[in-house]
């Protein structure tokens, strides 16, 4: 009915879909991202080396024991074979050693709590370097990003200079989220109340897509955000220009943002308080709320005022105290 050519045109048709595809993840401008892009093709590689031989080996034997092969040997008393049994089960258990090896590794090297020791696989971190403090909130349905040594934010804008580390401290707002840029790093969960961290770095100048992982309500699908990787000079120029440009964002500001809201432009900050991600994580934006901050109870330290006379209540390892920060 159809040409030889034309069922070879219509049998790769469907790879032509993917010739629009973006695979960052395994195409990344991170060195963090890189390295795991690494080990997923590490890991695949040796899967297929027990998958594809199975697969061979099905087809070949329900080709060559097919009923009216009568060349094929029948029998039907055969129960066992050491050496097929030394392959059998020898082989995988190799690849799950090495597998387990690998991930053991790369479980501790890429922790994202693990400060950097590398800008790429060809040059070290120089022991100056101080990686580049971002605290990030993960908001209804928007992210703002803090740049604390700067004194500016962001709302759903990152910006950072390539080849210089990043620590970012990841909170949320109010439920939980999942912050993740496929072309610095993997993602990671932001809970309100609690602080998690990520450390990684940029390695290429250009913009890149970041978003929520974590379905979270009604406007998850727009809570997206442009990353800027760029020089040096051009992140001292942005910071210039939003501290020239944008308002503050104090603790009313900020409870206004927090207002769900979905598909929200870009915005700056010109003046940010030191503790206000601080107050974010406590969970104290509002003056009298309940604060929950894990510290040492022997680090507590008690003032010689009438406040001290409300003592926090000590539970574990955890201090709550009422409008008050612990130390």
């Amino acid at each position: 009915m159809f040409s030889l050519k034309v069922r070879h045109g219509l049998a790769l048709l469907p790879l032509t879909l993917l010739a629009g595809c973006n695979t960052v993840v395994l195409n990344p401008s991170g060195d963090i991202a890189v390295q795991q892009g690494n080990l997923i093709v590490i890991s695949t590689l040796l899967m297929l080396l027990i998958i594809v031989p199975v697969i061979a080996l099905t087809l070949l034997f329900a080709w060559r024991y097919r009923k009216n092969n009568t060349a094929a040997k029948y029998e039907p008393d055969w129960d066992h074979s050491t050496r097929l049994e030394l392959i059998i089960w020898g082989a995988p258990l190799l690849i799950i050693i090495v597998l387990g090896l690998l991930t053991w590794i790369s479980t501790h090297t890429l922790d994202p709590y693990r400060p950097l020791s590398r800008i790429d696989a060809n040059r070290p971190i120089p022991e100056s370097t101080k990686p580049m403090i971002v605290e990030v909130v993960a908001m209804d349905w928007k992210w703002l990003f803090i740049y604390p040594e700067q004194g500016i934010a962001s709302v759903n804008e990152l910006v950072a200079p390539i080849d210089r580390p990043i620590r970012f401290k990841i909170t949320a707002q109010s439920v939980m989220n999942s912050f993740f840029i496929p072309a610095l790093a993997g993602q990671i969960y932001a809970m309100p109340g609690m602080e998690t961290k990520l450390n990684a770095v940029i390695n290429k100048v250009g913009v890149y897509d970041g978003f929520s992982a974590n379905y979270s309500g009604a406007g998850f699908s727009g809570m997206r955000f442009k990353f800027h990787g760029v020089s040096d000079g051009d992140f001292d120029k942005w910071v210039s220009t939003t501290r020239a440009g944008g308002g503050a964002l104090n603790r009313d500001d900020y409870l206004t943002l927090a207002q769900p809201s979905e598909r929200d432009p870009v915005r700056r900050y010109s003046n940010v308080p030191v503790d206000l991600y601080k107050a974010i994580l406590n969970r104290t934006i509002v003056s009298d709320a309940l604060c929950v901050t894990p510290v040492q109870p022997y680090k507590l330290a008690l003032a010689d005022s009438p406040a001290a006379l409300a003592a926090p209540v000590v539970a574990g390892n955890a201090v709550v105290e009422k409008g008050v920060q612990a130390k």
